[in-house]
C-alpha cells in the first residue's frame, strides 16, 4: 500500500519498473483521478476519483458530473456534426439527412418558436375544451398518449411475458405529474420541498397556456387533486418488481365488465387500433379506483388534468417562456440543475433522441473505430464462459437447477455494436417550419410503431438502443443482452483502445457481466431460456437464493445517500445484484489475459489495482445533492458511489489488493459478504 501511494504521488510521469516489457507511460487517467489523501479502506470512491472531482466541478447546466457527462459530450459533439453538415446541404425530401438537418434547423429557430408560442397545442386544447362526458376523455387522453404524455395510465404493446414470441398489449398505473407516486406521501424534507412548490409550478404553466390567475389556480387544484387520488392506488416502485404480481392478463369484455365507467373501446380507438381479444394489466387495483375516479371528478376537472399533461410533454420544445418555467421546476427544483444547457446540446440530443436510427447509420459508417464489433464480442464471450463456469461450480444450487440456469445462459443472445437492420422511418415527415410539430409527428410515429406491433410476431432482431448511446441493456423476454458500439469508448483513450484491465473492468464487468446477470437477478431469473415468465427452479434452490438476495437488500439498506435518504435495498436489488455479479465475472475474465497473466505494470499499477480502480472510473459521477434525492426516490439504481463500494466490498480480492482491514469504513465482515454467482 505504502509503495502504491509512493509511485501514485511521484507526477505524472510514472515509469515502470525496469523489467517490466511495458513501455512508459507519460500519461495515464487512473493515476491522474486518484486523491491519494483520502485512504482506499475510508473511501474507495473518494480515493479512486476525488482528483478528478476536485479538478471538474459540476457545470451550472447539469445535474451530475463525471465519465457518462464526459463521453456523452464526446458523442454530441459528433452527433452536432452530422446534424450541422446535413443542415448546411441540400438533400432530396425525404432523405436520411434531410430530416436530420431539419429537425436541428427546426430545434434551433428560437425565433420561430417564440412567435409561434403555444399555437402549436391549440387544435388539442380546442379538443379537450369541447370534451363533453367520460367518453370524450379517453378518447383525447389516446390522442394525448400518441403525441405528447402518459395520462391516467400507462399504455404499451411488447412481448408477452408469458409467451415471449407474441406481442401484447399492457395497461398499468400512471398518469402523475411528479416522478413517483411517494412524492405525494413522504414527509422528508425534500420531498414536501418539492411537493410544496408543485401547485404554483402548475398555476404558472396554466397562465402561461392562456388562463387567468383564478383560472390557473383552479385548475392547478384540479390536477392535483387528480393525481394525488391516482398515486394513492398506485403500488410503490419496489412492489413493482415482482413481474408474477404484475402480470394480470384478461379479456377485454372482463375488463370492460369490470370498468363499467370506463369506456376502454374510445381509448382504443382514439389510438387507432381494434379492441384486442385480452390485455395484461399490471396493478388491478389501480383500474378499479380509476373507474370510480371517472365519477368522483367532474368533466371541467378532467378537463384541465388533460390539458396539464398535453403541455407537460411537450413544454422543453415551444417558447421560451414555457420552457423555462418547466426547467424552473424538472431541472432546477427536482435535480438542482442551475442553468440549462446549451441550446445546441438539448436540440442534439432531443435529434438524437427521436431520429437516432437516422443518425446512428451516419455515426457507425463514418465516426466508429475500427474493431469495435470484434473487442466487444471477445470481451462479451470471455465474460460468458466464466459465467457457465461459475455457475457449474456453485455450492447452493442443484444439479436440476444448474443445468436449466446454463440452458438459459447458452441460449441467451448477444447483440453488440449496431444493428444488421435499421428501422424503416420513411413514413415520418419532418421539415423546417415548426419544431413542436416535428416533435408531436415524432412521437406519433414512435408510438405508432410500438403500438402496431399487436398482432404480430416479436421481431427478436430489433434493437431498443441506437449504437450512439452510452448504456446497455438486459431484455428478459428475448433473453438477449444488447451493447451499443459506444461502449467501447474511454476517456482519455479515445485514440486507442485502453488496457484489458479497464476493459475487463468497465466492458466486461459493468457492462457485460452487469447484464449477463441481469438474467440470473430476482426479477430475470423468473424468465427461463425461452424468454417466458416461469418458475424453472427447484423450490430449495428458490430458497436458497432469496436468502441471498434478502443479503443484498440488506446490504444496500444500510447506506446513507444524502439527508436522511438511504437506499432503497428492496428497489434497486436487480441492479445491485447485476453489479456484483458483474464485476465478480469481468475480474474471472480478466484472470485470463496476458496483461494478468505477465503481471504488466502500467504507470505504476498492477494489473489488480488497475482493475479496481478501472471499475471505480466506470462509475466516476459526482451528483447535486437534490438529484441524488431525486435518484434515491425514483431510480432502480443505486447512486454511482454504491455501485462501486457496494460490489467491490464483498470481492477477497478487493480487500487484499488495497490493503482494506477491520476498522476500516468500508469494511464489511465476511459473514455478511454476498456471493450469488
Amino acid at each position: 500500500m505504502r509503495l502504491l501511494v509512493t509511485l501514485l504521488t511521484v507526477a505524472i510521469v510514472v515509469v515502470a519498473c525496469k523489467n517490466s516489457k511495458t513501455p512508459v507511460q507519460t500519461h495515464d487517467e487512473l493515476v491522474q483521478h486518484i486523491d491519494s489523501s483520502v485512504r482506499p479502506g475510508e473511501d474507495f470512491f473518494m480515493f479512486a476519483n476525488g482528483r478528478w472531482f476536485a479538478q471538474n466541478p459540476i457545470p451550472a447546466s447539469e445535474r451530475s458530473n463525471g465519465i457518462f457527462r464526459t463521453i456523452n459530450d464526446t458523442i454530441n459533439a459528433t452527433i452536432l456534426q452530422i446534424c450541422q453538415t446535413a443542415a448546411g446541404s441540400t438533400n432530396d425530401k425525404g432523405s436520411l439527412k434531410q430530416k436530420i438537418g431539419d429537425y436541428y434547423s427546426s430545434g434551433m429557430d428560437t425565433m420561430g418558436i417564440d412567435k409561434a408560442g403555444i399555437a402549436p397545442l391549440q387544435e388539442y386544447f380546442s379538443e379537450i375544451d369541447q370534451m363533453k362526458t367520460f367518453d370524450d376523455v379517453m378518447k383525447v387522453a389516446a390522442h394525448i398518449h400518441r403525441i405528447s404524455a402518459s395520462p391516467l395510465f400507462a399504455f404499451y404493446v411488447n412481448s408477452d411475458d408469458m409467451i415471449s414470441s407474441k406481442n401484447a398489449v399492457f395497461l398499468a398505473q400512471g398518469g402523475l405529474g411528479l416522478p413517483d407516486r411517494d412524492y405525494y406521501f413522504n414527509t422528508d424534507e425534500r420531498t414536501k420541498k418539492v411537493r410544496e412548490a408543485y401547485p404554483e409550478h402548475l398555476k404558472k404553466m396554466f397562465e402561461l397556456s392562456g388562463f387567468d390567475e383564478k383560472k390557473a389556480k383552479d385548475a392547478a387544484a384540479d390536477v392535483y387533486a387528480v393525481e394525488f387520488a391516482l398515486a394513492k392506488v398506485s403500488r410503490k416502485m419496489e412492489d413493482l418488481r415482482d413481474p408474477f404480481k404484475n402480470y394480470n392478463k384478461t379479456s377485454v369484455k372482463e375488463l370492460q365488465e369490470k370498468m363499467n365507467n370506463v369506456p376502454m373501446n374510445e381509448f382504443f380507438h382514439g389510438l387507432g387500433m381494434n379492441l384486442p381479444d385480452t390485455v395484461i394489466v399490471g396493478q388491478p387495483e389501480f383500474f378499479t379506483y380509476l373507474n370510480i375516479a371517472t365519477r368522483q371528478f367532474g368533466i371541467e376537472v378532467w378537463k384541465n388534468y388533460l390539458r396539464w399533461h398535453l403541455l407537460r410533454g411537450l413544454a422543453p420544445y415551444l417558447n421560451t417562456e414555457i420552457e423555462k418555467q418547466n426547467f424552473s421546476f424538472y431541472g432546477t427544483l427536482l435535480n438542482g440543475v442551475k442553468e440549462q444547457r446549451p441550446r445546441w446540446k438539448r436540440v442534439v440530443e432531443d435529434t438524437d433522441g427521436q431520429l437516432g436510427e437516422l443518425v446512428g447509420q451516419i455515426y457507425v459508417e463514418q465516426y466508429l473505430p475500427k474493431g469495435t464489433k470484434e473487442k466487444l464480442m471477445e470481451i462479451g464471450n470471455a465474460v460468458k464462459e466464466v459465467y457457465r463456469k461459475r455457475i457449474a461450480g456453485l455450492d447452493w444450487m442443484s444439479d436440476v437447477t444448474k443445468a436449466k440456469a446454463i440452458a438459459k445462459l447458452d441460449a441467451m443472445i448477444m447483440k453488440v455494436g449496431y444493428p444488421d437492420k435499421w428501422k424503416d422511418m420513411s413514413a415520418l415527415e419532418v421539415d423546417k417550419t415548426s419544431y413542436a410539430g416535428n416533435v408531436i409527428r415524432a412521437n406519433a410515429w414512435h408510438f405508432d410503431y410500438m403500438k402496431n406491433k399487436y398482432g404480430k410476431p416479436v421481431d427478436r432482431t430489433e434493437w431498443s438502443m441506437t449504437p450512439q448511446t452510452y448504456n446497455a441493456y438486459y431484455n428478459p423476454s428475448n433473453n438477449e443482452i444488447v451493447v451499443p458500439a459506444c461502449n467501447i469508448t474511454v476517456p482519455g483513450y479515445e485514440k486507442t483502445l485502453a488496457d484489458d484491465a479497464i476493459l475487463y473492468s468497465i466492458i466486461g464487468g459493468s457492462t457485460f457481466g452487469h447484464e449477463f446477470t441481469h438474467g440470473f437477478d430476482d426479477q430475470g431469473s423468473k424468465y427461463d431460456q425461452f424468454g417466458n415468465l416461469n418458475n424453472w427452479w427447484t423450490s430449495e434452490d428458490s430458497i436458497r437464493f432469496y436468502a441471498k438476495t434478502g443479503a443484498v437488500v440488506n446490504q444496500y439498506s444500510h447506506y446513507l445517500v444524502v439527508d436522511s435518504l438511504y437506499i432503497n435495498g428492496d428497489m434497486t436489488q436487480g441492479e445491485n445484484i447485476a453489479d456484483i455479479g458483474g464485476i465478480a465475472m469481468g475480474l474471472e475474465a480478466f484472470k485470463q489475459t496476458k496483461q494478468f497473466k505477465e503481471n504488466q505494470v502500467i504507470a505504476g499499477l498492477n494489473p489488480m489495482q488497475r482493475f479496481f480502480l478501472g471499475y471505480a472510473y466506470a462509475w466516476m459521477v459526482n451528483m447535486r445533492p437534490e438529484a441524488l434525492a431525486t435518484r434515491v426516490l425514483t431510480d432502480v439504481h443505486s447512486p454511482a458511489k454504491f455501485r462501486v463500494i457496494g460490489p467491490l466490498v464483498n470481492m477477497p480480492e478487493f480487500y487484499s489488493t488495497f490493503g482494506i482491514k477491520t476498522g476500516d469504513k468500508i469494511f464489511l465482515p465476511e459473514s455478511e459478504r454476498v456471493h450469488i454467482w
